[in-house]
């Protein structure tokens, strides 16, 4: 599946590490969490599939912090640059709630990664944004993970607000699952993000029917 994103289209790929509690995830990215670990799915297991798939595009692993705990920080960072990955997302680690863990990261090559959501206030949003590197992802809306019928109509204005607080690209998710909507949200952001459409695709049609849905929404994208 790594690989048929890539074939896609993808400009990068985020792979999530399956945790217990998914706070923020809504019922497919639930779902595909429960099935991942009651087939064994470890941190340990997922840095070894971005290892085996030897993308050429880059791989961001968004991941709760526990996992990380769990596992190591110095270790997972270090483990996941070796893997293969280029950046790391950790879901529920506020900017500024754990600086070990954030330096870690940041002295490591991999890019710290910021979630940033329409709530975020100005002054919030310049101290969240001051060590993040990469790109920064914007939850479209409030709520958890999941496909929506349309993009919010305040996805511009929140746009303009990250890009008032830094230089990084800005990638829009949590709720995109068409190409019409990832092109709508393309002409505001630089990047697109979609999972539970994604997921729901693999489970019904399987890999060939996610590479299609990945090569339609790089299209509309890049179009």
């Amino acid at each position: 599946m790594l690989r048929a994103v890539q074939a896609g289209g993808a400009d990068f790929v985020e792979v999530g590490v399956p945790f217990s509690d998914p706070l923020a995830d809504g019922p497919t990215i639930q779902r595909t969490t429960q099935a991942a670990l009651e087939q064994g799915m470890t941190a340990a297991g997922v840095l070894t599939l971005i290892r085996e798939a030897a993308l050429a595009i880059p791989v961001i692993i968004m991941t709760y912090l526990n996992p990380v705990l769990a596992y190591g920080v110095e270790r997972f960072v270090s483990d996941a640059h070796a893997a293969g990955a280029s950046g790391l997302l950790v879901t529920d680690l506020p900017a500024g709630a754990d600086p070990a863990v954030e330096s870690a990261v940041t002295k490591s090559p991999l890019a710290l990664i910021r979630l940033v959501a329409p709530t975020t206030d100005d002054t919030r949003m310049s101290r969240a944004l001051a060590g993040a590197t990469g790109f920064v992802y914007l939850i479209s809306r409030l709520g958890v993970t999941g496909a929506r019928d349309e993009v919010p109509a305040d996805l511009e204005p929140n746009v303009r607000r990250v890009r008032a607080a830094t230089p990084l690209p800005v990638a829009v998710g949590f709720g995109i699952g068409t190409a019409a909507q990832a092109a709508a949200a393309a002409r505001y952001a630089d990047g697109v993000v979609v999972g539970s459409a994604l997921m729901d695709v693999l489970a019904r049609g399987g890999v060939a029917a996610a590479e299609r849905l990945v090569g339609e929404l790089a299209r509309a994208v890049h179009a």
